[in-house]
């Protein structure tokens, strides 16, 4: 007898009438879920499942998206019978749809614009633009409430695009050689506070070495980054040279350039005046000279402290006594003095930086020399450690915030298009005396 087909049979979940599952190749297991539980997502545990036989045709499929329903293949038992057609699967695999990264419409995190400061403050996006650029004619109480705000959303102004509006990106470049020197790393220090005081930000380039072509790549990328304008620690000679010959279409600040560059303004501390101080401080205790332990001969800094030790004594009508010449290493302080000690025992000791007087000073005690009994030393730069050496050192203190916060001033100058002549800014050191100086002994 044909078989017969069987007639639709309702869903009692929706309504729907759907073919009877209980045809060929298909059973009904009651309390669990059918196949449309599992194209829906659905769990309830009281709707039949469907359970598919490996080997039935028209066997039911799940439709694309959902998750598949594949049959799992015993593995045959060797020593058990082989499971022929139509034999039913142990059980059913299920494998969930795999997830998909979030696409182009999926929500994005987005950052607070200048509008929403305003609309946080109550006030007109005119008026936080006035607070960002330090306006003068927005109120108290209005200017306190617009930096509440963008204190409170997190708000950072979009640079580049206040750069094409103002024609200004409230940045600046700085140019500097030998980082881990006391003196070029305190002058970069002193430039980014007062910079940062002023909310500017420093785009910094360190060389190796100091050319006419390092200088010049150095400029060339800090304009790629659109600087307003550039600062340039240059202590050596060579870089001297070289700032002379940059084309003046940036402006530019020299620090520590020496005497002064024809092409462009420069600031530094008095070198010259410092050494002079150490020199007349320790003929003032009754030395009847001062030998001075100099820094690198291609360093402006070691030539003017040279210079003024040396012109303090002539002063004096004292005979200035052959320099020696370090690298401004401890090192190089500790073996210039043992070559000086066996030579000659000095009764006072100038030292161009207080690295180097850290050398002479254990180069001293090693030969069983007393400080300042038997020698007194006076250094220079006044590092931190200075307070600290045994004995505590007598030096000349260089103030490297006032040189940061004059170079910063002049380059603004520059930037405003202040043409003022090309002078240089001088900050004046002070001599700090401890308890490595003192009047020589009777001999």
């Amino acid at each position: 007898m044909p078989e017969q087909p069987c007639p639709p049979v309702q869903d009692p979940r929706d309504g729907a009438t759907h073919p009877d599952p209980s045809g060929p190749g298909v059973a009904i297991d009651p309390g669990s879920t059918t196949e449309a539980d599992l194209r829906d997502g659905s769990s309830a545990t009281t709707a039949p499942v469907v359970r598919l036989s490996s080997a039935a045709p028209g066997a039911p499929s799940v439709e694309p998206g959902g998750p598949s329903v594949e049959p799992r293949t015993p593995s045959p038992d060797p020593g058990g019978p082989s499971l022929g057609p139509g034999t039913p699967p142990s059980d059913l695999v299920e494998t969930p749809p795999r997830r998909q990264p979030p696409g182009p419409g999926a929500p994005q995190v987005k950052a607070p614009n200048l509008k929403d400061v305003a609309s946080r403050a109550g006030v007109s996006h005119m008026t936080v633009s006035r607070v960002l650029n330090d306006a003068t004619s927005v109120a108290r109480a209005t200017r306190e409430r617009v930096l509440t705000a963008i204190r409170e959303l997190d708000y950072r102004p979009n640079t580049a695009a206040r750069a094409l509006v103002t024609g200004r990106s409230r940045a600046l470049g700085v140019v500097i050689f030998d980082t881990t020197l006391f003196g070029p790393a305190s002058t970069l220090y002193g430039i980014e506070q007062a910079a940062r005081d002023a909310g500017y930000s420093v785009n910094i380039v360190s060389l190796r070495t100091l050319t006419r072509q390092t200088i010049a790549d150095a400029l060339d990328s800090l304009r790629g980054n659109a600087v307003d304008g550039v600062i340039v620690i240059a202590p050596h000679i060579s870089a001297a040279r070289a700032l002379d010959e940059m084309p003046q279409s940036l402006p530019l600040v020299a620090v520590e350039s020496g005497s002064g560059s024809p092409a462009f303004p420069t600031v530094a501390v008095d070198q010259r005046a410092g050494a002079a101080m150490a020199t007349q401080h320790l003929m003032s205790l009754g030395h009847g000279t001062v030998w001075h332990i100099a820094g690198p001969r291609d360093w402006l800094e070691a030539q003017e402290r040279e210079q003024g030790w040396a012109q303090a004594l002539a002063a004096l009508g004292a005979e200035a006594p052959e320099p020696r010449h370090g690298d401004w290493s401890p090192r190089s302080g500790y073996e210039i003095t043992k070559e000086l000690l066996a030579d000659h025992l000095p009764t006072a000791l100038f030292v161009a930086n207080d690295q180097m007087a850290l050398g002479a000073l254990r180069a001293l005690r090693e030969a069983g020399v007393e400080v300042p009994r038997d020698v007194s030393v006076v250094g220079f730069d006044d590092i931190p450690e200075a307070a600290y050496f045994p004995p505590p050192l007598s030096t000349v203190r260089q103030e490297f915030s006032d040189l940061g916060r004059r170079t910063f001033d002049l380059l603004l100058a520059r930037i405003a298009g202040d043409l003022m002549p090309l002078t240089r800014s001088v900050v004046e050191p002070i001599l700090v005396v401890r308890e490595s100086s003192a009047p020589p002994r009777a001999r």
